[in-house]
Parts: C-alpha cells; structure tokens; sequence
C-alpha cells in the first residue's frame, strides 16, 4: 500500500486506487495524511474545508466525510490505514513510511545529515531523489489555510535541497553538473537570488565568467523591476570576481572584497593567564593559521587532548594575540562537554553566540536548523573569532561551524573531533620538564626553584608536568612561603587516591587534589563534595547550606576556607563553582564517602531550597494564590535559609537562568519527579516576561515527562498549559491548540471543570490570533459567566476580541472597566494595560488627542514599573496616532521603536502589526516602494505564524499601491483580504467590498 500527497491524491492498494469521493472528503484525508499519527481538531478540518466561512452543517458534514473515509480505508486497508475518532477531532493510525511526503521529508533530513558531516557523495543520490518530482502538493485540490501553508513549505524544502544538491556538486568539482542542475529552475523563477548566486559561481568554476556575468545582468533586471531592490551583496562579490576573471587579473593583484559591518567590536574572550609558559611551536603555528584566515572560507582549527592539559589556556592565548585581525568580534562559548547531563545543546549555543554578536533575542530563530542558518548567515560578512571550548563531540560543534566568510575558529576538547575539519587537531600532551619548572617557578617566585632544583624536579614529576596539577602544587607552595618545595614532595610522596578516568600521569594529578583536600575539616570536606552533587554551574552559600545540612553562617565560613585553597572559585560575590575537573573529583569522593539515602536526601534539600527561592523571588510577578494552587507546596524544609532571600528578586532569577534548567533535569534524571514539575512551573512566569521561551519549552518539556512518570494528572495539565504559553507567543498556533485541547480533556476527565474552563478561556487567545474571533469572544464571555478566574486577565482580552470585530463602544466599555478593577486593586500593570488599549480604541476611531493622551500615560507608567508587556503594541498604536495628526517624524521614530521592541519581545504577530503600520505611514509621506517592501515583510511574518488578521492588512495595503500599475494583481489581493476579514467578521471588510464593486480604472 502507498498513499501519495506529492502531485494528486491517492492511496493504491496494489495496482487498484481506492475511491476517495468527493473533493472536499478528499481535504479531510489530506489533512489527515500530512498530519499523520496527530490528532487533529475538527475546527482545523471546518477552517479548511471553508476557509471563507463555514455553513451551519459544517461540523456534521465533517463526520460524514470521516465516517465515509473510515468505510472505505477499513475495508480495503484493514489496520495499515485506520482513521480513530477522538474528543475534539479525528487521527490517521498509519506507518508513516507508507507516505510518500514523508519518505521525501526523510531523505531531506538525511542529506542535511551528510552535508554537514561533510560527505556530499552520499548526500547527492537523496538530493536527486527530493528534487526529482516538481509537482506541487496535492495537485488539483482547493486547499485551505493549513494544507496551503504546507504546500508552500514543501516547495520550499525542494528549493532548499535544490540548492543543497548544486553545493554538493561543486564542493566536489563538478560545476557542470550544477549548472545544468540550476539553469532550467533560475529561468523558471528569475527572482530565485540564492539559485542565481549558485548558479554564478558553478559557471566560475567552469571556467564561464562571460556566462557568470550574463546571469548577473538577468538577475539584476529581473530583481530591480519586479521587486525593486538591487542585487545582494554576495551577488555583487560574485560579479566582481566574474569581471576580474574576463580581464584576467593576475590573482597577486587582486584584492580581497570585504563587507562593512555595523556591529561594534565585542570581546566576549574571558580573562588569560598573564605569564603564558611553553608550547612557543604550538602558539606560532596557530598564531599563524588563524591571522591567514580570509574570504577564502573560514579556519577551523582543534585543539584536543586530556583534561587539565591546558587546552583552554592555549586557545585563549592564541586568541587574545588575535584579536586585533577580528574587529567585528571574538566570542567565546563553554560547551560544557565533560558531562552529558549537563552539555550544552547546540541550539542553546547558538543564541549565546547569536546574542553575542549583538542580535536581540527576539529575532533568533526558535528551530535549530533557523538558527544554524541565521549562525552562518552572519559570519559570512564578518571578521570574527570563535572559540568554542570543552567540546563534547563532532556533533555537539557541526552546527556552529561557519561554511563561508573568513571567521576564525578554535574548539578545545578532550576528545579527538576528527570530523570537523580536513586538518590534523592540535594535540596537547603534557609540559615539558623545562616548561613545568617555568611555570612553577613564575607561580612560587623568590627564587625558590633555583635554590631546590632537585625537588623542583621531584615535584613537577609527581605532578605529571600537567599544567593544572602543576597549578594546584605552585599555590599550595605560594601560599606557603615558609614551607620548602620538599616538604610538599615528602607529603605527596605519601598519598595515594584513585580518580576514575584521568589515566596519564593521573595519579600525581590525584595527589595534588588530595593534598588540598585531606586537610581539610569534615564541614569542608562535606562543602567541597557538596558540589559533586548539584547539577547547576554554580551553588550560592545557602545552596551549600542546603546540601551539607549546616548553618547558613557556618556554610559561609565553609566556602571561604574552600576559596582559600584554590579548591572552589568564586566567580562573584557569593556565586561559587568547581573547575570541571574538580567537579568530578567531589563527584567521585561523594560517591565514595557517602550513603545513597544520605545523597538522595541532600539533593532533595537542595531543590527543596530552590524552588521556595524561585516562588519568593517571583513575587512581584506572580499570582500568590494561583502559584500556591498549582505547586500545593509543603513547608519549606529549611525556612532559614530562605531568610536571605529578596523577595521579588528578578536579578536572582536572572543569575540562576542556566541553573534552572539543569535543577530541573537532574530531579527529573534522579527520581525526583514531583520538584521537577514544580520547579518548572515556578520558573515559567519569569521566562515569560524575559521571553526566554526555549527555557519555558525545555523545562515544561521535562516537567511534563516528570509529571506523567509520577501519575499527577492535574501536573500534566499544568504542563500542557505553559508548554502552550511559548508556542502561542512563538507564532507556533497550532501546537499551542493541541497542549489546551489536551488541558481541557485531562481536566474534564477529573471533573475540574473550573481549570476547565481557564484552558478553554486560553485557547480564545489562540482563536483571537488565528482570526476565529467570536469563538475567542464567547470563550472570554464564558469565562466571565463561570467566575473561574479574577477579572483582570479576562477584560482585556474581551475587550481586544470587541476591537478587533469593529465593536468599539462596547471595547471601550470594557477596558474603562479593566482600568477601574485595575485602579482599585492598584495593579500597576493592568493599569497600564487598560490605558494603552483604551488609546488603541481612540485611535482607531480617530479620536487622535485623546487616543495621544491615553497611549502616553501608558508608556509613561509602563517606563515607570518597569512592565515591558505589550509595550510594542503601544508604541505602534501611537506612532499611528501621530501620523493622523500629520507629525509624520515622530510617528516613523516611534514606529522604528514599536519594531525594536517587537523583535527584543519576540511577539511576531506584533512584529507583523507594526510593520504594516509603518508601511501605511511609508504610503502617506510618499514613499511608495518602500512602503511596498514593509507591507512585504509583514505578509511574510503573518503568513509563516498563520495570523490572519495580519495577512489581510498586509494584502489590503499592497492592493493599494498596485492599483495603479496593476489593477488585476491589486483586484486579486482585495480579494483574498477581502476572504479573510470575512471569515473574521471584521469592519475592514465593508470598505474591501465598496472597494471591489466599484469598476475597475485602466493602468496609469
């Protein structure tokens, strides 16, 4: 059996097709084919089959059509194929490799995989075969919204692999087999630049700069009339190339073309040793393969070798003398590689590095593979180091790599990373003796090592010449002023411990960390194995406390003896951490020294502790009484150490960000079930309001797994929920639909019919901003009936839903009412709120001085609290407000600002809003073209998140500056926004069909 979506329908059974009825039956299997094994909501089969508004007998037309397919598919396809109804919708059971969109989809990721494994000849045959057919996706259908958005991305996937194929060729040398590969798709779709640049540099290398430039002219027309925007940069480099290959200038004389960055030099490189020791071949070589990087492509060099080798140090070396060949910028990231449990993901890497360069957060991609390609979009026009430390393995760096521009990058690791680069790595071993006995020497001073040179010998012997433990012996003697580099030898002469894993030299390594160990009290001891325990890159003193079941005062005294002996570092006041290698020596002694009970116990204090920190320093942020209902908190287990604690401490949380995260897998890898979930929820509103919602993805997503392990179903609902908060500010609707649909069954199912309604309350955010607008209304009605939840939170979305249908005396009335609860409660925050969409009403109805008033005194109580919540949505609404006062300036200044915040926010409906406000400012002020790019942009926003209010603005203003030139286009674009606020319900339709009825003028 085969189902086929790529080209037509079909489901063969053999050599026979099966009979699939009707058109519109034929969507319902669609839709349930690309979703396969997904329940899929009967609101998402209506919207599709009437995407301009569905009849009375939707729901029950609906069943029909799935009944008749489940007749058919279980009489001919038995269990292969089965369609299940299910609360809320229907679900394709199939294996999914019978689909041929997903056999395709398959073979797509495959050859990414090989690609950046660098093994094109084995990506080329899977390429081939995703390229292979052009047919659209379920050709000779009407589709709707989702299967349309669909068709679209698995066009773009073979335009993708398409281009992927002609760089597998030419990093293989075969330019011609590119060029024909990209000739017929570039005449086809002249606008395809990323084709065309392929295209120029496959003739380049075919030696046809006269073919290379021809393309150049053809791409330039084609992108200056129809879109009218000059030629990309890369194009341009591409050109210069092609012209001085036709003149045939020598290539010593040629120059190499960098681009301009307006990024401001950023050194992100921690501090260096001040007295580097050694390794002068090592530091010459690198030092010279690193400032010949060029446009050429990137250099990539690894530096590998055993823990404590001083890879980091060499790496950091080379960079500081770098730096200046770099100006855009040298970044630095730890990949945390020596633990699984706590080794940094490459996404996570690539927004560190990401916001590093500058890029607000906001605007960095949500999926890996975006954001690899916005990585590498940026270093390809800029100079910049790299060094990506502590590497686990190829893969955790492959993503990170840049593949064009002239960056420089260094990775250190332990491991040999074969894989990354054509290059042999750099291998550290140990120092030395000459090298061991400088740096002891440049550590102890006083011509110490001069007058013991025997025992400086001894000493660097036991030490194994390795750099850290060479490190630890010349503090200890530091420290030690009175003592003789022979005494410290007699007392390591004498020690003898095992560390699991450090081979070479090991046990000398394993003396110096004995000898600043076993000195030590027992509340030492205990603080120093108390860091084997915890998951976080770092412990605050209570945190200690927590663990070693001590006083806060006496874990203070703890910690300071411990800094002391070099044995903990105190990144800053009253932050502690273990070099890694420490860390696994206290993992190691705690293993050995203690009880399973006693650690499980100590780790149970610990997170006890951090989450009673996290709900008192959300305080300001968060509901007390929902925040106690959800967690159902028992007593802290130790009260006092929560005396130090701020409430409504928002740095604190700050600072604990990386910590959260790995509290939260430790408790669910280490049986701790019910702390997970909790902790989860107690962080969320934090990572809200900060928009850190790949934290709230990942804790959630840990939470949940937590909660359904230990059976807590109300903990599953609440997991669902917040999972459903990030996706709805992440534009992603329709997993955000499925978490609240999962709510509302879960809670339905143990008779909670309050929380309920709240999921249901929820999902009318979603409705609202996928243009279901009366649903969005009864569901905040409801809400209000039912008295589930306070007032404030409902209010301002009834009244946004009454907006948005063109009901603006009753808006109006609503948010007068959030701003009265809001007054007598003395919630700033909803104050500022109401203030702000009251001046969106008046702006909209054109009451411009007040709307000016009211939009002011929200900004300024915002600015005054510090609530950054929808201020973009502000900012737009009254640059909007200037521009029907005609003080254009300030309307295009605070229109730029209502971007800048969308963007740090993250909000991309509202960056969709925002730019189709300023394109309307662009159009008032005469800027035309302009105005056409920015109502471009928006239409691209508002498309890939599937928000559809914003889509018709979009084609609205579009319409309009097309009218003139092409009134056909411009009809067609009317039209479909003209669908759109139908099926909404909104008053801009009535102007779209004034519009649409009057005769059709003549092009100018």
């Amino acid at each position: 059996m085969q189902i086929q979506v790529v080209g037509g329908l079909a489901v063969r059974l053999g050599a026979a097709d099966l009979s699939l009825g009707t058109p519109k039956q034929q969507l319902v299997l669609a839709l349930l084919v690309v979703r396969a094994n997904q329940l899929v909501p009967l609101h998402d089969l209506v919207d599709e089959l009437w995407p301009d508004g569905p009849p009375r007998s939707a729901i029950a037309n609906v069943r029909t059509y799935a009944a008749n397919l489940r007749r058919s598919l279980d009489s001919c396809a038995g269990d292969r194929l089965r369609i299940v109804r299910e609360p809320g919708g229907y679900r394709l059971l199939t294996d999914e490799s019978l689909i041929d969109l997903h056999r395709v989809t398959g073979r797509w990721r495959h050859a990414r995989g090989l690609m950046r494994a660098g093994e094109p000849t084995r990506a080329i045959p899977l390429l081939e075969d995703v390229v292979r057919d052009a047919a659209p996706l379920l050709a000779g259908l009407t589709l709707g919204p989702a299967l349309t958005a669909r068709r679209e991305a698995v066009s773009q996937e073979r335009r993708a692999a398409l281009e992927l194929l002609a760089e597998a060729h030419l990093s293989l040398g075969r330019p011609e087999s590119a060029v024909s590969l990209l000739r017929d798709e570039v005449s086809h779709d002249p606008l395809w630049e990323r084709a065309q640049c392929l295209l120029m540099r496959a003739l380049l290398a075919a030696g046809d700069a006269g073919g290379a430039l021809a393309v150049y002219r053809a791409a330039r027309e084609a992108l200056t009339d129809q879109l009218g925007v000059p030629p990309s940069e890369e194009m341009e480099r591409l050109r210069n190339a092609a012209t001085r290959a036709r003149r045939r200038i020598p290539e010593s004389a040629r120059e190499v073309e960098t681009i301009g960055s307006d990024a401001r030099k950023r050194n992100w490189l921690p501090r260096t040793v001040m007295n580097f020791v050694g390794r002068e071949e090592m530091v010459d070589r690198l030092l010279c393969e690193v400032r010949e990087a060029s446009g050429q492509g990137p250099t990539i060099r690894v530096i590998d070798g055993m823990a404590g080798c001083g890879k980091t140090t060499l790496a950091l070396h080379v960079a500081s003398r770098s730096a200046e060949r770099f100006p855009d910028g040298q970044l630095f990231v730890d990949l945390r590689g020596h633990s699984a449990r706590t080794r940094m993901r490459p996404a996570m890497a690539l927004e560190t590095l990401l916001r590093q360069l500058g890029v607000p957060a906001g605007r960095i991609p949500m999926e890996l593979p975006d954001r690899q390609e916005m990585w590498r979009r940026q270093l390809a026009t800029r100079s910049v180091l790299v060094v990506l430390d502590n590497a686990a393995d190829s893969r955790q760096v492959e993503p990170l790599l840049p593949v064009s521009g002239s960056a420089a990058v260094l990775v250190t690791s332990r491991r040999r990373l074969l894989a990354l680069t054509e290059r042999p790595p750099v291998s550290l071993t140990v120092l030395s003796e000459a090298e061991a006995l400088e740096l002891l020497d440049t550590l102890i001073g006083g011509g110490r090592v001069e007058a013991e040179p025997e025992a400086a010998r001894r000493l660097v012997d036991i030490c194994g010449c390795l750099p850290l433990a060479v490190g630890l012996a010349g503090t200890r003697l530091a420290h030690r002023p009175d003592w003789r580099i022979s005494d410290l030898v007699d007392r390591l002469s004498h020690r003898s411990m095992f560390l699991p894993g450090l081979r070479a030299e090991a046990r000398s390594l394993m003396e110096a960390f004995a000898e600043s160990y076993e000195p030590l009290d027992e509340a030492c001891r205990k603080g120093f194995r108390s860091f084997g325990l915890a998951a976080g890159n770092h412990l605050d003193t209570a945190m200690v406390a927590a663990l070693t079941d001590l006083p806060l005062r006496d874990a203070a005294d703890v910690l300071d003896e411990l800094v002391d002996r070099h044995l903990v570092q105190e990144t800053s006041a009253g932050r502690y951490r273990l070099h890694d290698l420490m860390r696994r020596y206290a993992a190691e002694l705690a293993r050995q020294e203690g009880e399973s009970t006693a650690r499980r116990s100590a780790v149970e204090n610990l997170l006890d502790h951090v989450l009673h920190s996290v709900v008192r320093a959300s305080a300001s942020i968060e509901d007390g009484r929902v925040l106690a209902q959800h967690l159902r908190l028992a007593e802290p287990r130790r009260p006092d150490l929560l005396a130090g604690r701020v409430n409504r401490d928002l740095d604190w949380l700050e600072e604990q960000r990386p910590n959260l995260d790995a509290f939260i897998r430790q408790a669910a890898d280490e049986g701790h079930e019910p702390m997970a979930w909790r902790l989860a929820r107690a962080s969320w509103r934090f990572f809200y309001i900060r928009g850190y919602f790949d934290d709230i993805s990942a804790t959630n997503g840990v939470g949940l797994v937590a909660a359904q392990r230990c059976g807590d179903r109300h903990a599953v609902a609440l997991m669902h929920n917040y999972l459903a908060s990030a996706c709805v500010r992440t534009g992603a609707y329709q997993d955000a639909s499925a978490h609240l649909h999962e709510v509302v069954s879960i809670l339905t199912g143990l008779g909670d019919e309050p929380g309920a309604q709240r999921a249901r309350f929820n999902l009318g955010a979603v409705h609202w901003l996928t243009g279901r607008l009366h649903q969005s209304l009864e569901a905040s009605r409801e809400t209000l009936r039912s008295s589930v939840l306070d007032t404030l939170p409902v209010l301002p979305n009834l009244g946004l839903t009454l907006r948005y249908l063109g009901r603006y005396e009753e808006s109006m009335a609503v948010h007068r009412l959030h701003l009265f609860v809001a007054r007598i409660k003395h919630d700033p925050f909803h104050m500022s709120n109401a203030l702000g969409h009251l001046g969106g009403v008046r702006y909209r109805l054109g009451q411009n001085a007040a709307a000016e008033r009211l939009l002011r005194a929200s900004l300024a109580l915002r600015d005054r609290t510090g609530n950054g919540f929808a201020r973009a949505e502000t900012l737009s609404d009254l640059a909007g407000t200037y521009r029907q006062l005609g003080r254009y300036e300030d309307a295009l200044r605070h229109h730029e600002a209502a971007i800048e915040a969308a963007a740090a926010s993250g909000e991309r409906h509202v960056q969709a809003q925002a730019r189709n406000e300023l394109a309307v400012t662009l159009g008032v002020t005469g800027r035309a073209d302009e105005a056409v790019l920015v109502f471009e942009e928006a239409l691209a926003i508002a498309t890939r998140i599937g928000h559809p209010y914003e889509q018709a603005r979009a084609l609205d203003g579009l319409a309009g500056h097309l009218a003139g030139k092409q009134p056909t286009e411009a009809r067609r674009y009317r039209q479909r926004a003209l669908a759109i606020f139908e099926r909404m319900g909104a008053p801009e339709r009535h102007d779209l069909r004034r519009q649409l009825a009057e005769p059709s003028s003549p092009p100018a």
